[in-house]
């Protein structure tokens, strides 16, 4: 994957000579080192201008909150609250995406958060659950959800899946009436975890994985709170 320098690309914002508000590159600078625009008449300090894109870089870069903090001398809460904005316009921006997934579509579930003594198996009530939809070579969707019962699964599964599909999940209980919407198949983990045939949740899984790594850092993911967190990692899958 080319890696894209963002620095370069945002030169016109960081030196004042490109509007943040509207784009235009009628700006000029004030006497109070102010950015403003000649269309809009909006203004901005070209010192808060540039801490917020820095800050907006490093979020693209997946720095810790903290790491940031360190770095530019301030405390902790200010550079929180900027990524938890970012992350709820990303969260946002990824439920209002239409378009459904179809074709070959990986279904699996996962459990977020630290480990205590006497949880095991799939009621592990300190842990947020989510629950996830990848369609092969294309893009994925996650959702943290309250429960693992069929009637809340498959109304997911209803609006965010073309009719049609071929669905391809573990032998979870829950999943026995996809059949409804499309082909079902099922992987015994037990015995293995792939066929010759492509019968295999392995993507999925993979995607689990990727999200724990990045997360693992993140010491501010709270329950409740991972939609935020999943909702900005299945997009970056998708640009990826």
């Amino acid at each position: 994957m080319r890696q894209i320098n963002y620095q370069k690309r945002l030169t016109g914002f960081l030196a004042g000579r490109k509007c943040v508000f509207c784009g235009s590159r009628k700006v000029c600078i004030t006497k109070r080192r102010y950015a403003k625009c000649l269309k809009c008449l909006k203004q901005k300090s070209l010192r808060r201008l540039r801490f917020e894109i820095e800050v907006i870089i490093a979020f693209v870069h997946q720095r810790p909150v903290y790491q940031v903090a360190v770095e530019y001398g301030i405390s902790y809460q200010p550079i929180h609250n900027i990524f938890r904005t970012i992350r709820e316009i990303l969260f946002h921006q990824t439920e209002l995406e239409g378009k459904k997934l179809s074709g070959q579509i990986e279904i699996d579930e996962v459990y977020f958060g630290g480990r205590k003594k006497g949880n095991i198996g799939r009621r592990t009530w300190s842990k947020s659950v989510v629950f996830g939809l990848l369609e092969r070579d294309g893009r994925v969707y996650t959702r943290v959800v309250d429960n693992l019962t069929a009637p809340n699964l498959m109304e997911i599964i209803k609006k965010k899946t073309r009719k049609g599909s071929v669905y391809f999940t573990d032998q979870f209980r829950s999943y026995n009436s996809l059949h409804q919407f499309g082909k079902h198949l099922t992987v015994n983990h037990s015995k293995t975890f792939s066929t010759k045939r492509h019968n295999h949740i392995n993507g999925i899984e993979g995607f689990w994985s990727y999200a724990k790594h990045k997360l693992f850092y993140t010491s501010e993911v709270e329950i409740g709170g991972n939609s935020l967190y999943t909702g900005r990692l299945r997009l970056n899958r998708t640009i990826t």
